[in-house]
């Protein structure tokens, strides 16, 4: 089980762990210092699948690995260097390149799992559900053929869990309740990365599960404030229900503040510290579990 909350020291290196063409793309590695094996997550950031970098999360990440755990915070294809499904290819290898150096890390292959924000964690959750799909798994892992990027559990902070909805919403509704405009131009990065709503739709964890598209069922730590509009409740309701429908199982949390992230925006916050105790529990013993069934 995990140890208490801050109970270790970290530190961090940045590895190449990925190159396409002549551009590397780095893996931001929290390491705790301790005997281990610890679990390990592969991390995506957030940024309407066009902003964000491998230390946009460093506030949760940070913490996450005080709590005994490696965290693997991974750049990835974004336009203009891809459209979808670039990022969720490189998610999948970033897991399996993950399995390959888990000793290295003071980890092991099944005690893996992922965790993301935002749009990050629509592109880890899709990951984890569809981890065979040939088109995520396109990128090649070198000397890695018996690897696959299949991933027992998944935390996923307010995660874009229905893109098309999303956007459809959005285009509908173009301000927000105080007659601000969308958020950051988010319509715009959404038609660059996904160019068509029916890539919006084929590419929709909550559709998937509508759809009772043949998926991987890992355990999924779902967390969100209440207050959240960017990512609207409608669409984590449907996810969570189609999701335990199918027999997935979904520990849905809520997490309270001012800010729709506040456990990364405030870390110091009571309501941050809960949510980061809680993904932690989650984590070791979903490693745990895994790893007493492969003994």
């Amino acid at each position: 089980m995990a140890e208490a909350q801050g109970t270790y020291e970290i530190d961090i290196e940045e590895v190449e762990y990925l190159r396409h063409g002549d551009k590397p793309y780095l893996a931001r590695i929290f390491k705790p210092r301790g005997k281990g094996p610890f679990p390990a997550v592969v991390e995506a950031h957030g940024g309407a699948w066009q902003g964000g970098a491998r230390n946009t999360n460093d506030p949760i990440n940070e913490a996450v690995a005080k709590g005994g755990v490696v965290v693997a915070a991974l750049d990835f294809r974004n336009p203009p260097d891809a459209t979808y499904p670039g990022s969720v290819a490189d998610i999948n290898y970033g897991v399996r390149w993950l399995k390959a150096q888990a000793t290295r890390f003071n980890s092991r292959p099944d005690m893996i799992g992922s965790m993301g924000t935002s749009s990050g964690g629509h592109l880890v959750v899709l990951a984890a559900l569809k981890p065979d799909d040939p088109r995520y798994a396109a990128v090649p892992l070198a000397g890695g053929g018996g690897l696959d990027a299949h991933v027992p559990y998944v935390v996923a902070m307010w995660p874009v869990i229905c893109p098309a909805s999303r956007y459809r919403a959005r285009k509908a509704n173009p301000v927000d309740t105080q007659g601000n405009p969308a958020r950051g131009g988010a319509i715009g990065n959404e038609d660059r990365y996904w160019l068509t709503e029916e890539a919006m739709e084929e590419g929709s964890p909550n559709f998937a599960v509508q759809r009772g598209d043949k998926i991987a069922k890992p355990n999924i730590l779902y967390l969100q404030n209440p207050i959240d509009t960017l990512h609207p409740r409608a669409n984590l309701e449907s996810f969570v229900a189609g999701y335990r429908k199918q027999g997935g199982n979904v520990q849905l949390e809520f997490f309270d503040g001012d800010k729709y992230d506040m456990i990364r925006a405030e870390p110091g916050s009571a309501s941050a510290r809960n949510a980061v105790r809680k993904i932690v529990e989650f984590i070791h013993r979903e490693a745990a579990t895994t790893r007493a069934h492969a003994k």
